[in-house]
């Protein structure tokens, strides 16, 4: 009997493969016109009654592969000349009140229906560019590339293109103009690109496509259609300019002198075209002083916090250098990796210490060949900074060099191959000027599919050095394989990553720990079609083991060799009422801490825990929509309590107006961690553990106002607070236990921090590619260590409030200049 089941799961397998290969690759072929369209968003020009149509278009949700119903028909033309892709289209609907419309600013998707065009201009189904318009005429463009899930969207490409959009009884319509300069392709005479054409309407929950797309398949350019027959199209000279002026008031209340600074700067960014393919982005005397305030936290744990890029030269365009995990952009400039601190004398007084470094210039050269190889270089020089100290006997002040002269490097070659496969290679290398050393890391990574992409293999090998002219080099070496299969209801993956104890990429990357050899599997299966009162239900378990890849020998007493494992299962699913809702329960059982004790060769044994979350998310497209989660969890040697809740919403008032309100409380009581250092009877150094209570309170609000679709004013505000109690003290024992101090530990080491950030930006744009932007930041941080501190809540943002700030007023102009535009009306005038 059990036979026979077997062979019936097999069949109903078969079924699905077949059926998702017969799937028909719908073409469309293109059109070259004379004529001018002017791009209003009206489809009055006669061009359109002849260009070719993307029609009946296919639902991938709430329900695959069911046809559009034809009173919300989508109907989209092509159209191309010798500048570039024109497309127009009708969105029909049943009246206006179907629409969903707000604005949001560039790339912020919302609460709006849209339509957007994905092409794939080397037809190599790994690489892509869409542009998408919204009801009311903002834009929103992505460059796609490939992961190890599929196909990936960065959304902080920017392109300048025109779109305009217009509401009508029945629907909506749009035009779109992407000029060649705003694309990249390959240099046949007659080319094929590969299209897809998405429609989302909100209110409905539906997403539909051109070219209908299987939930189940690996990827979604894997199954494009076809745009055909593009002749002798030619990219033109690409070379723009994008100078800049801006001016900055800003007030330190917390400097010990010139608390009060005006600044003014002036810089410009370039694009220039070097082929076809190839584009070099130049930054030079770079401003990044408008980005968004980074969302600080009190860091307990024994690695460095990582944080978001908001400079959108390091986010644009970067996704080939994202390849290997071994670029983390803030490396230049923000959070270097090394520095020195050397006063003349260790009583010397310290009075600024850059945490920074200033950049000097930054330069990036992108693109595709028309084989499929792609190449990346990314250079950037950052300046020497100085720290300043106070003779504790003289009293003279003098400055040594904390950071020095540092150029920062990476290259990358991306050949795509067939089957969705690629081979890599990326290097990156750190130099630094005079003594200090350098880094330098390289990684060969492949990825391969099967010719039905269903089947995944991949991984990559790297090697590490450290060069210092006084030490010699250090090389260490990593690597990471995976194997899975990626298309079908049932998908699982089986992983190993491993660091050995010389490995280290953080001079250019982001990394916390070596000597580690971590695997795992994970397993999902897929509902795609709605069931019972869900639309999609997706589940999935994880399972991974840690242990050490070289022992470490306990202070002589024993080795050790394993770190943890773990176990996690995942439920989450969208309701016939759009509502997701999702549940995660996790454990683990006894785990070796090597990390902290904060102490190498040292460790600390901790016991097993487990814990509950789960989540919901209202229906965004109601003008109030809401979501909350809620964990539960306990385990360690002091049988932690951890207790963690969320609730969040946002509400629009209108289609320009919206509010979003989120807090987060999380409370753990009776957690075991690092508290200090002290020394035994004998003179030798101990570790202090403690056992301690940590509360932390999050609350944001966004506040947004546009006034159209090229002008906005938004509002963001953090309160970051959270404090920790210790309640009892231990000794870290060389077997990893906690004991009673010998010597009764008596320091203070209760810790209270509040971060409080407010960040108020107009934003105009004046002209394709071209700002006027005015931001006011406050900034407040204070951290006490040790002590007495407020226990409430609104005392301390009072407290906060009424602290030291840094506040800054500054006004950015950005004015981008094409030449060939430029060329164009000199020619005009002339």
């Amino acid at each position: 009997m059990k036979f026979f089941k077997l062979q019936a799961v097999c069949f109903c397998i078969l079924l699905t493969s077949v059926a998702f290969g017969q799937i028909e690759k719908r073409k469309l072929a293109a059109k070259r016109i004379n004529s001018t369209i002017k791009i209003d968003g009206i489809l009055d020009e006669a061009a359109w009654k002849e260009a070719p149509v993307a029609d009946k278009f296919i639902s991938l949700r709430p329900t695959p592969f069911i046809p559009e119903s034809p009173e919300n028909a989508t109907v989209i033309y092509f159209l191309y000349d010798n500048e570039g892709i024109y497309v127009g289209g009708y969105l029909h609907e049943k009246s206006k009140d179907s629409i969903a419309a707000e604005l949001t600013g560039r790339d912020g998707f919302g609460n709006n229906d849209f339509v957007g065009v994905i092409f794939d201009t080397y037809n190599d189904k790994l690489n892509g560019f869409e542009y998408f318009v919204t009801p009311l005429g903002e834009q929103m463009d992505s460059k796609v590339s490939p992961n190890t899930n599929g196909n990936s969207e960065d959304f902080s490409w920017n392109a300048v293109w025109e779109s305009k959009s217009q509401l009508q009884a029945d629907g909506w319509t749009f035009e779109m103009f992407i000029p060649y300069s705003a694309i990249r392709f390959g240099n046949k005479n007659i080319q094929d690109w590969g299209l897809n054409i998405v429609r989302r309407r909100q209110k409905s929950g539906q997403q539909l496509f051109w070219q209908s797309i299987d939930p189940n398949a690996n990827g979604f350019l894997t199954q494009e259609g076809l745009f055909t027959g593009l002749e002798n199209i030619k990219p033109p000279m690409r070379l723009q300019f994008s100078p800049y002026f801006s001016t900055y008031i800003n007030h330190d209340g917390a400097a010990k002198e010139n608390k009060n600074k005006t600044t003014f700067n002036g810089g410009m960014d370039v694009k220039y075209g070097i082929n076809q393919a190839f584009t070099l982005d130049m930054t030079l005397i770079p401003d990044f002083g408008q980005v968004q305030s980074d969302n600080r936290i009190l860091n307990l744990s024994p690695f460095e916090q990582k944080f978001n890029e908001n400079r959108a030269f390091f986010t644009e365009g970067t996704e080939l250098f994202g390849k290997g995990d071994l670029f983390y952009s803030r490396r230049i400039g923000l959070e270097p990796a090394y520095s020195k601190f050397n006063p003349r004398s260790e009583n010397d007084i310290s009075l600024e210490y850059p945490g920074q470094a200033k950049i000097i210039n930054a330069t990036k050269i992108s693109g595709r060949t028309q084989k499929g190889l792609g190449i990346g270089v990314l250079n950037a020089i950052t300046q020497r900074q100085f720290a300043t100290f106070k003779d504790n006997i003289t009293g003279q002040q003098y400055t040594e060099e904390n950071m020095p002269l540092t150029n920062f490097n990476i290259l990358v070659f991306d050949q795509t191959l067939k089957n969705n496969s690629s081979v890599s290679l990326i290097n990156t290398n750190v130099w630094r000027s005079g003594d200090d050393y350098d880094a330098n890391v390289t990684s060969a990574l492949f990825d391969f599919n099967d010719k039905k992409n269903k089947w995944n293999i991949g991984g990559n090998v790297s090697f590490s050095n450290l060069i210092d002219s006084k030490e010699g080099t250090k090389t260490g070496y990593a690597h990471s394989v995976y194997f899975g299969k990626t298309s079908g209801r049932f998908n699982f993956r089986i992983w190993q990553d491993l660091y050995n104890d010389k490995y280290d990429k953080s001079d250019f990357g982001y990394f916390t720990n070596n000597n580690t050899m971590d695997q795992g599997a994970w397993f999902g299966y897929n509902w795609t079609r709605p069931i019972g009162w869900f639309n999609q239900i997706r589940i999935n378990a994880n399972f991974w083991y840690s242990r050490l890849v070289t022992p470490i020998d306990v202070l002589k007493r024993r080795e050790m060799m394993y770190q943890g494992a773990g176990i996690n299962f995942n439920f989450n699913g969208q309701t016939k009422k759009l509502w997701w809702v999702g549940l995660n329960i996790s454990g683990g059982p006894k785990r070796n801490d090597f990390y902290e004790p904060r102490s190498p060769g040292r460790v600390f044994q901790d016991k097993g825990r487990i814990g509950m979350n789960a989540w919901w998310e209202s229906n965004s497209a109601k003008k109030l929509s809401w979501f909350g989660n809620f964990f539960v969890g306990t385990g360690g040697v002091f049988n932690r309590r951890s207790l963690d809740f969320g609730l969040g919403g946002k509400i629009r008032f209108s289609s320009k107006f919206s509010v979003d309100l989120g807090t987060s409380v999380s409370s753990a009581a009776d957690q075991a961690g690092f508290a200090g250092r002290d020394k035994t009877i004998n003179g030798d150094p101990s570790i202090i553990f403690s056992r301690r209570d940590v509360k932390t309170i999050v609350n944001e609000v966004n506040i947004k106002y546009n006034f159209t679709n090229r002008i906005g004013l938004t509002l963001r505000t953090r309160h970051y607070w959270s404090k920790v109690t210790p309640k009892q003290f231990y000794e870290l024992d060389l077997n990893g236990k906690l004991q009673t101090p010998t010597i009764p530990f008596t320091q203070n080491v209760h810790q209270n921090y509040n971060s409080l950030t407010a960040d108020m930006v107009f934003n105009w744009q004046f002209a394709q590619g071209s700002f006027v932007s005015i931001v006011w930041k406050d900034i407040a941080d204070q951290y006490q260590f040790g002590g007495d501190f407020e226990p409430k809540y609104f005392k301390n943002l009072g407290n906060t409030v009424d602290g030291d700030q840094f506040t800054s007023l500054s006004l950015r102009v950005i004015y981008f200049l094409d030449y060939l535009t430029l060329k164009k009306k000199l020619r005009k005038k002339s």
